[in-house]
């Protein structure tokens, strides 16, 4: 999950704010496991730092411009790398 991490964080905070722990369960839906606190939290810490994500007194995490802008580069280029994921899913299938 590290490697796509980031992605899914900010994908996440485009749909909605989130706290940390709803941010965790719903990446627990989408891996099959809830993220360690020392996984999710330096991660959020990172987005945050780069301007990508705000986070609010009530420790709320929301998309900025800039992570909506990172986020539209971010699809692009997975998109361009797995154009065919369709066919690489209906392979795995077998």
């Amino acid at each position: 999950m590290k490697g796509f991490l980031s992605f899914l964080i900010l994908w996440i905070l485009k749909k909605e704010k989130m706290s940390g722990a709803e941010i965790a369960k719903e990446l627990e839906k989408r891996k099959g496991h809830k993220p360690s606190p020392g996984t999710l939290y330096p991660a959020l810490k990172d987005l945050r730092e780069q301007g990508f994500i705000s986070c609010d007194k009530d420790k709320v995490y929301t998309l900025t411009k800039s992570g909506e802008k990172e986020l539209e580069s971010a699809c692009k280029t997975f998109h361009e790398i797995f154009y065919d994921a369709h066919e690489m899913h209906k392979c795995c299938k077998k």
